[in-house]
C-alpha cells in the first residue's frame, strides 16, 4: 500500500489531459502509478484511487447491505461516474468530461494527497476549503483528535 504525501499543481491539455506531477509518480510502485480509478469526491472535487487502492474501498462498499436505502444511496453516489484510468506514455491521465464539469476543473488542478488517494480540486474551489478561522480549526482539530489522545493516555495507565 502506498502512502502518499504532497500537495502539486497541474494543468490539463485541450483534451482533459492531466500529466501526474513527478512528485507524486515517484512515490508510488510501478503497478500503482500505471493504472487507477477516478470518481467523484463528497465536495465538489474528484477522487483518484491507484487501482489496488480502489478495490479495497470497493470491497467495504460491497460489503453493504443494499436492502437497507442509505446503504443503496451511498453505494449509487459512491460509484457514479467511476473510471477506469490507464497513465500513458507521457505520464498523462484523460479525465472523463463529465467528471471534469462535475468538479468545475477547466484548467488549473491541484491535487491534494491523502495517504491511500488524491484529491483533483478546481483551484478556485480549493481556496474556497480553507476558508476556517484558525480558531475553528484548533476547534475541528481538539473534536477530532483530542479525544482518540485521551483514549490513549487512559490506556497508557491501564497498562
Amino acid at each position: 500500500m502506498n502512502h502518499l504525501l504532497g500537495e502539486f499543481d497541474g494543468k490539463l491539455d485541450a483534451k482533459g489531459r492531466l500529466v501526474l506531477p513527478a512528485g507524486l509518480l515517484r512515490q508510488l510502485s510501478p503497478e500503482a502509478a500505471e493504472h487507477f480509478v477516478i470518481n467523484r469526491g463528497f465536495e465538489r472535487n474528484l477522487s483518484l484511487y491507484p487501482y489496488a487502492e480502489w478495490q479495497r474501498v470497493s470491497e467495504r462498499v460491497n460489503r453493504l447491505n443494499l436492502f437497507v436505502q442509505k446503504n443503496r444511496q451511498f453505494a449509487r453516489y459512491f460509484y457514479r461516474g467511476a473510471t477506469e484510468l490507464r497513465l500513458d506514455a507521457s505520464n498523462r491521465l484523460l479525465l472523463p468530461r463529465r467528471l471534469l464539469e462535475y468538479a468545475g476543473i477547466e484548467s488549473q488542478v491541484v491535487l491534494v494527497c491523502f495517504p491511500s488517494f488524491v484529491e483533483l480540486w478546481a483551484e478556485e474551489s480549493y481556496g474556497d476549503v480553507f476558508d476556517i478561522e484558525p480558531a475553528a480549526f484548533a476547534s475541528l482539530a481538539e473534536e477530532i483528535m483530542g479525544e482518540d489522545r485521551a483514549g490513549k493516555d487512559e490506556e497508557d495507565e491501564i497498562d
